[in-house]
């Protein structure tokens, strides 16, 4: 028997015209969301994974299951999306695709929550999603409670573990705790130290890359900045479009959004030194040229989008040098930009000296610049006469007479954070 029979006929009417608009496979389709009941928190911790704090006020039991409950219609609908990961913060954004134009994104925050709280819904919030990459930002709420950095590191390294056995080689972006204060019963102290530990666990995982997000947001005694942080916890929206700006280089670099295309030429009588395809006439400590390589063999220095990138150290320093394999006798002129992620901390050799590439804001030593862009594209113009170099950065002078040997090769440095180089070009003055 014809199933629709059974249905009166206006029903009958009008189901066939949604199945004549849908399709009779799509209603077949649909899962059956599991009822509230089944996205209460547990009684007890007894067999749980993980360690430390898991909230049960009635406040935080409610919102639990809401959006639990909520996530569990939209499984199919959130196929393949980059999941943002965490508590209030995260949640906070709300709609955060909107940062994203044109990616799928899934929203996964849960105001309260704690690291074993999104160890615990792992499996049913994130995994069946399939996502295409994870972005991650939880611990604030552990430190509220009392619990140790060390406890709050491993329940993130289980939560990693977990997205490693779903997916070994998915990109994991995974944000330090922001600043906030002593008054919030997050000290300074112990989120540092928390970031260090974070560092330290993901030193092996290459996988997962570290945002400086600490730095982003503290001022000058680590706390949070009431500017950005009107609560000295969540950010507002200020506080949110710096982090998508902090955010965006990095998903750019691990394939997880697209890059603007740059259809730039250079000028006439500069020769570019970099193709934007390969490191071809670049060489890494001293050896081969690696024309037709797309990276180093440890991955810190990779080509992408059309840019150089100085990829995030997995240690607390990483100093490792990529030079041309030509040199340069004569006077010239070099045109470089670059883009800094968060305190992120690089160089350029000019012929063999050092030029400070950094997060000037930040991380110095010039601080004091008026026309650095933070977290944007920024000029360096280096103009070597005469055994000295002069270098400017957006057109503000860093280096008035720094001497450079008679010749050498142009360099770069990787130390920490992610930078990137582009529109590398130099013109040779007569």
């Amino acid at each position: 028997m014809n199933p629709l029979h059974t249905f009166p006929r206006r029903a009958r009417l009008l189901l066939a015209v949604l199945l004549a608009a849908v399709g009779p496979s799509a209603l077949r389709a649909a899962p059956e969301a599991p009822d509230a009941g089944h996205f209460q928190i547990p009684a007890t911790d007894d067999g749980l994974p993980g360690a430390g704090p898991i909230r049960r006020a009635d406040w935080f039991k409610n919102i639990w299951v809401e959006r639990r409950s909520s996530w569990a219609t939209q499984v199919q609908q959130d196929q393949g999306a980059i999941v943002f990961l965490g508590d209030s913060i995260t949640q906070g954004w709300g709609d955060v695709g909107s940062a994203f134009p044109g990616v799928k994104v899934a929203n996964r925050g849960i105001s309260g929550d704690t690291s074993r709280g999104v160890l615990i819904r792992m499996a049913e919030d994130v995994i069946p999603l399939n996502p295409k990459g994870v972005v991650m930002l939880i611990g604030t709420n552990d430190i509220e409670e009392g619990a140790a950095p060390e406890v709050i590191t491993a329940n993130v390294r289980l939560i990693v573990d977990a997205l490693k056995a779903r997916a070994p080689a998915m990109p994991v972006v995974l944000c330090e705790v922001f600043p906030s204060s002593d008054s919030k019963k997050r000290p300074a102290v112990a989120i540092r130290r928390l970031n260090e530990l974070y560092i330290a666990a993901m030193a092996d995982e290459p996988q997962v890359t570290i945002v400086d997000t600490y730095s982003l947001f503290a001022n000058v005694h680590g706390d949070a900045r009431e500017e950005e942080m009107p609560d000295l916890l969540h950010p507002n929206i200020l506080g949110q479009a710096k982090w998508a700006m902090a955010l965006r280089p990095i998903l750019e670099t691990v394939g997880l959004v697209p890059a603007w295309p740059d259809d730039f030429s250079p000028e006439p009588g500069f020769t570019s030194l970099f193709n934007g395809r390969d490191l071809a006439g670049w060489t890494y400590e001293g050896g081969s040229d690696l024309k037709g390589r797309a990276e180093t063999k440890d991955g810190r220095y990779v080509v992408r989008n059309g840019r150089l990138v100085v990829a995030v150290a997995h240690t607390v320093r990483d100093y490792k040098g990529l030079w041309t394999t030509r040199r340069f006798p004569r006077d010239f002129v070099l045109k470089i930009e670059f883009r800094s992620s968060p305190n992120a901390d690089s160089g350029i050799f000019v012929r063999e000296p050092q030029l400070q590439c950094r997060d000037f804001l930040i991380a110095g030593p010039f601080a004091a610049l008026r026309n650095y862009r933070p977290l944007d594209w920024n000029e360096i113009v280096v103009t070597v006469r005469g055994g000295l170099a002069h270098a400017t950065c957006n057109g503000e002078v860093i280096m008035d007479a720094m001497p450079v040997p008679p010749t050498g090769p142009i360099g770069l440095e990787s130390d920490h954070g992610q930078m990137e180089y582009r529109r590398i070009r130099f013109q040779e003055l007569r």
